[in-house]
């Protein structure tokens, strides 16, 4: 199956697709590696409203972060960047920034967003 344009319909066929966890035997793992993408947007939730470094979880999302491409490898940014709603986009392509897992090529959309310049900093610190 192609997947021209990630939507709700085609979101979990996605994931399926590209889930590559060998220790993963339930489809209770799979849900659990998926959630990761939740439990990041509830911590970048508390620093955007915020604005406060110490709300920041950095090693904590670069948990998820490096879990969630472990499991789905380079599909994790679409999967990320469609579960996350716009205004967290600046924050995670920080993070992708840092981890160096935002693709050059082709460009996308994603090169137009803004990085979150205090975030860059935060994790440039660590």
């Amino acid at each position: 199956m192609r997947f021209e344009e990630l939507n709700k319909d085609n979101y979990l066929l996605f994931a399926i697709k590209f889930y590559d966890n060998p220790q993963a035997v339930t489809k209770d793992d799979f849900d659990n590696d998926l959630k990761r993408i939740k439990y990041i947007k509830r911590l970048l939730n508390r620093y955007k409203n915020t604005k406060v470094v110490e709300d920041l979880k950095v090693h904590l999302i670069l948990n998820h972060l490096i879990i969630l491409f472990n499991v789905f490898n380079d599909a994790a940014v679409p999967l990320l960047f469609f579960k996350l709603g716009e205004e967290y986009w600046p924050i995670l392509k920080s993070f992708l920034i840092f981890l160096n897992r935002l693709p050059e090529y082709p460009r996308t959309a994603i090169s137009n967003i803004d990085v979150d310049e205090n975030c860059l900093k935060i994790l440039q610190s660590i």
